[in-house]
């Protein structure tokens, strides 16, 4: 009985609704003054603007946002022909 039970707690416990979480990690974040929110949902400094205009705040470069994610392969130099002729 007790196994029973706690498989079905772990199952409710794993099919329960999740807080939403932040899922952005771009390279602009938006500091907005009525609250201690911190959006980085911004690709660009003019859509972060745009979205703290009017309600008050300010905006600042992410520096949490990777350029590469991690896991990413390098970028490599293209070869330049060289047809041997001077």
């Amino acid at each position: 009985m007790r196994i029973a039970a706690l498989v079905i707690l772990m199952l409710t416990a794993a099919f329960a609704p999740q807080p939403a979480m932040a899922a952005y990690n771009l390279p602009w974040c938006a500091q907005y003054d009525d609250s201690n929110i911190l959006s980085c949902a911004f690709t660009s400094m003019q859509q972060c603007w745009a979205s703290v205009s009017g309600i008050g705040g300010f905006c600042r470069p992410n520096f949490r946002y990777a350029v590469d994610p991690p896991g990413a392969e390098p970028r490599r130099a293209k070869r330049r022909f060289d047809s041997g002729y001077h």
